[in-house]
């Protein structure tokens, strides 16, 4: 009876040890006001892209896959938010914009993800599948989806946060 009782104890102390330690592992590096590392890439157009480009205005992270079921369930609600505040006149910014980020190895699957979920933003950066990536490196990325919302400054104002929250801290600045 004793050792039953040691064996379930240990079992949840090493479930609980797990649980906090994978949420650690997994939390993104960068936190709220720290500045946004810069960006550099190739558009799925072809055109260079830098972050630092997009500065004045409000910008929206987002780490995604084709082949991430999470991240292609949630695209109809991030389309919708694009377009609620795309074109919006905000107090201390000229603007906002989503930047999606791929995790990918087929840039054809990727294209088509983009094609078929309607993310009609003009900013698509592909890196490899990979989460060793120098961007999802440089913002610890390790689960998608994964979103960092950042002010007109380059400053981080939310580290991974919901639609809701990100409609909210927007909607507070118009």
């Amino acid at each position: 009876m004793k050792s039953t009782l040691l064996f379930l104890g240990v079992a949840i102390v090493a479930f609980v040890v797990i649980r906090i330690g994978k949420n650690l592992y997994l939390k993104p590096k960068n936190i709220t006001g720290a500045r946004a590392i810069e960006i550099k890439g190739t558009l799925s157009d072809g055109s260079l892209f830098t972050l630092s480009a997009l500065k004045g205005k409000y910008i929206l992270l987002d780490f995604w896959g084709s082949w991430c079921g999470p991240c292609r369930q949630g695209n109809p609600e991030l389309v919708a938010l694009y377009q609620n505040f795309h074109g919006q006149e905000f107090k201390n910014a000229s603007g906002f914009e989503i930047v999606s980020i791929g995790l990918e190895n087929n840039s054809s699957r990727w294209a088509q993800a983009i094609a078929s979920d309607g993310l009609i933003w003009p900013y698509h950066l592909m890196e490899s599948s990979s989460f060793d990536s120098p961007v999802t490196m440089a913002y610890n990325v390790k689960q998608l989806p994964t979103k960092f919302l950042i002010n007109p400054d380059g400053v981080i104002m939310a580290v991974d946060p919901g639609l809701k929250e990100i409609t909210k801290i927007l909607h507070d600045r118009i």
